[in-house]
């Protein structure tokens, strides 16, 4: 004779609770009181109880999966997201924020209009309960493409093009006055920008910030060279700001990887950093460890803000309304400047 697994009223018993209220856990419903839920989390795990997700999803019409879109318009897709430490920390922040729900995260990546064409229609034939999509340009079409669909969807930076869509964001205008600012009290009267490329999702906030900032203090010509995100863009820039403007004491650099390799260049050419040049970077990645000197840099909470994306779309699933989150940027300070 087969023996049977444990069942909804094996967790029942064990947690003193009835069988309707393990299935509302099971099931995600909100308003359970938390003292119930972690008594019935703890009798799943002594019982050894393994809900049906087959018969569950007819029940409430979910898959339990979410999936998480990387996509991007333009070549080199690849070396843009497996480069960038930015991509590893949303997956990670996403990916720890469902699991602890019982969400099991479905890895897409949409790097051309056939791919956001499979990836839209994916969507639609609910393989998965809805998207976390993470853009990699400015004219994206995808975001749009997806709400039009009804894809319950929630995108890492706010959206474009009036799309309405739950987004998470940090205040990029204020990251970058913060590193404005650090140079001017540091008594830097000739800052450069390495600046994001025109694509980037966060580009104009972060350039707009930073000349903002400089220009309340009286600095109105700020010289701007763009990167692409990467170390040796970071280094191809800081060479051309030098050559172009020999008399720079200052660069903020639109992301941490560029930041290192404005760092490298200046080391190798027998520029003191931050002597002669005081260099900020953004993000707070890996990077900005890795970095020699160690870099000062504005702190975006990448994997809190990842994390915030799956808790909004859990939530817009359940009913509630599309939502947002903007988080704050902190300057971390380190030897850089």
């Amino acid at each position: 004779m087969t023996k049977r697994g444990p069942t909804l009223e094996d967790v029942a018993r064990q947690a003193g609770v009835s069988r309707a209220t393990v299935s509302r856990v099971v099931n995600g419903v909100r308003n359970v009181d938390p003292e119930i839920q972690r008594a019935v989390r703890r009798a799943i795990d002594r019982t050894g109880y393994t809900p049906n997700r087959a018969a569950r999803s007819l029940v409430t019409r979910r898959t339990g999966a979410v999936a998480l879109v990387l996509s991007a318009v333009g070549e080199a897709f690849a070396a843009r997201v497996f480069a960038d430490p930015f991509f590893g920390r949303v997956v990670d922040g996403a990916v720890a924020s469902l699991r602890e729900r019982g969400v099991q995260p479905v890895l897409l990546v949409a790097e051309s209009d056939d791919a956001r064409g499979q990836v839209l229609e994916y969507l639609r034939q609910g393989a998965a309960d809805g998207a976390l999509v993470v853009s990699l340009d400015v004219g994206d079409p995808l975001p749009a493409m997806l709400v039009t669909a009804g894809v319950p969807t929630v995108l890492f930076g706010r959206p474009r093009d009036g799309v309405r869509t739950g987004f998470v964001d940090l205040d990029n205008e204020a990251g970058a006055r913060l590193a404005a600012g650090h140079l001017l009290a540091l008594g830097r009267r000739r800052p450069a920008t390495i600046a994001a490329p025109v694509s980037a999702p966060a580009a104009r906030e972060r350039l707009a910030g930073f000349r903002a900032a400089l220009a309340a203090a009286g600095i109105e010509d700020v010289p701007v060279v763009r990167g692409l995100f990467t170390m040796a863009s970071g280094r191809q820039a800081m060479a051309r700001l030098l050559r172009e403007h020999p008399g720079l004491d200052g660069v903020f650099a639109a992301n941490d990887l560029m930041a290192q390799g404005a760092c490298q260049y200046l080391r190798e050419q027998g520029v003191s950093v931050p002597g002669e040049v005081a260099v900020v970077g953004f993000d707070d990645s890996g990077a900005a460890t890795e970095c020699r000197p160690p870099l000062t840099t504005v702190r975006q909470p990448v994997e809190e803000m990842a994390a915030a994306m799956a808790r909004l779309l859990l939530d817009q699933l359940r009913g509630a309304a599309e939502t947002s989150a903007l988080f704050e940027p902190v300057l971390v300070v380190r030897e850089s400047a």
